[in-house]
């Protein structure tokens, strides 16, 4: 619906008539979640497969017996695997549980406790201080907030976070220590960083010689069509500075989101250090979970094959947002979003300070939305503007349920707003 040169009698019948488009959908009484960027049905039963990988009469590896002790590191066959599709050398592969997310908090709470390459624990230190491009993932910012850690938001474009204020922040402060981020198919707009971010970041001078990039890579296959943009290699970037990257990611979207397996790839000092602490914190994670994917994986092409079934399912519903979006936004110059070529989300910008309202409104009919705000550090959205849509997990039927009760309650915000209505 187009807004602008609306009078105040416009506005009011539009209003009334956006009331009783409520009032119908009310009846409905939906229960549809598009909050959390989870996988469907659908997508988890390509998988099935590799719970038959391994039987009563497996053969494991000459001299590798994973049902029992050792390998800190995983087992070879799936470090290979990680290796070739993320482009390092096995050797700089460390492979965990099954969670990105709970290898991230390990690092940084071994930082927190006990330095990084012999430095000064973070924990001793006056105040520590974490770069985060916003809008960016909520599990990151809680991580942070839980440690007490200072964030400092950082606006993101097309091309990646702000690298000219990144660099100012980095150079000048000792406790910067910092940055989260999701690099290709970001969370949650899908954007991928452009090389010359990737360079800057891989390159540029910092103050404090434990500053670190935790490089969530999580989307790093997870393209929906094949002119998806690439990611440079942050390993390859000419005169990088040594040592700086943590890169993580996982199979959690590839096979089961609670039951896949996650790796960390960084230098060799950063891993022969981490290695120490995670000596003494576990002997080995669950080798026989990593073997049945790397039985069940193989190799890349065949990741490439099972992520293009993944697309297939995605595919539509990311295409139905689109859809919707265009139709009823088009001419709403109130109104924007995302267009990604991968990951699992769209961002919707809404009107100035109604994000939170189109939330609330959402909820009253049914439709569960990510928290407005959740995508900034402390849910701190200065424009209440930013609402991340997470289309994977309902059926495309549920999702045009969803997205055109999405529309209705956005329009009702503004009207709201633009009548100065208090709600």
């Amino acid at each position: 619906m187009n807004f602008n040169g609306l009078n105040q009698e416009d506005l009011q019948n539009a209003f009334s008539n956006i009331k009783k488009k409520c009032l119908a959908l009310q009846r409905e009484k939906y229960s549809l979640d598009i909050s959390r960027g989870k996988p469907s049905e659908e997508q988890l039963d390509l998988s099935m497969g590799m719970l038959e990988t391994l039987n009563k009469t497996s053969q494991f590896p000459k001299n590798a017996d994973y049902r029992n002790y050792g390998f800190l590191e995983g087992v070879p066959e799936l470090r290979s695997l990680f290796a070739s599709i993320l482009g390092v050398d096995k050797n700089n592969v460390f492979l965990g549980g099954c969670s990105s997310l709970n290898l991230m908090y390990d690092v940084l709470c071994k930082a927190w406790c006990f330095g990084v390459l012999g430095g000064t624990p973070w924990c001793k230190l006056p105040k520590v201080k974490f770069l985060c491009p916003v809008p960016g993932y909520d599990r990151h910012f809680s991580m942070l907030e839980q440690f007490g850690i200072e964030m400092i938001a950082i606006p993101m474009d097309d091309n990646g976070p702000d690298m000219n204020l990144v660099e100012e922040l980095v150079a000048n402060d000792v406790y910067v220590k910092g940055i989260f981020c999701v690099p290709r198919f970001s969370n949650p707009t899908g954007i991928v960083y452009s090389d010359e971010v990737v360079k800057r970041l891989a390159t540029m001078k910092a103050a404090a010689v434990d500053f670190r990039i935790f490089w969530d890579n999580a989307y790093c296959v997870h393209t929906l069509y094949p002119d998806a943009p690439e990611l440079l290699n942050i390993f390859n970037v000419p005169d990088a500075v040594p040592d700086r990257v943590y890169l993580f990611t996982s199979t959690s979207k590839i096979t089961f989101s609670s039951g896949g397996t996650c790796c960390l790839a960084t230098s060799d000092k950063n891993l022969q250090s981490l290695k120490k602490f995670f000596s003494i914190q576990t002997i080995n994670f669950d080798k026989i979970n990593q073997y049945e994917h790397a039985l069940f994986l193989k190799d890349a092409q065949t990741v490439k094959l099972l992520m293009e079934r993944h697309a297939s399912l995605l595919r539509p519903k990311f295409e139905k947002v689109q859809e919707i979006f265009n139709d009823n936004f088009s001419d709403n110059s109130y109104v924007k979003w995302t267009e990604p070529r991968g990951g699992y989300f769209v961002t919707l910008y809404v009107m100035e300070g109604t994000a939170k309202r189109v939330v609330e409104l959402c909820k009253k009919l049914g439709v569960t939305l990510t928290d407005a705000g959740a995508s900034f550090p402390r849910h701190l959205d200065d424009l209440d503007s930013t609402i991340r849509i997470a289309p994977s997990y309902i059926s495309l039927e549920e999702l045009e349920k969803a997205l055109n009760v999405l529309v209705v309650c956005t329009e009702y915000a503004i009207c709201e707003k633009l009548l100065g209505v208090n709600s």
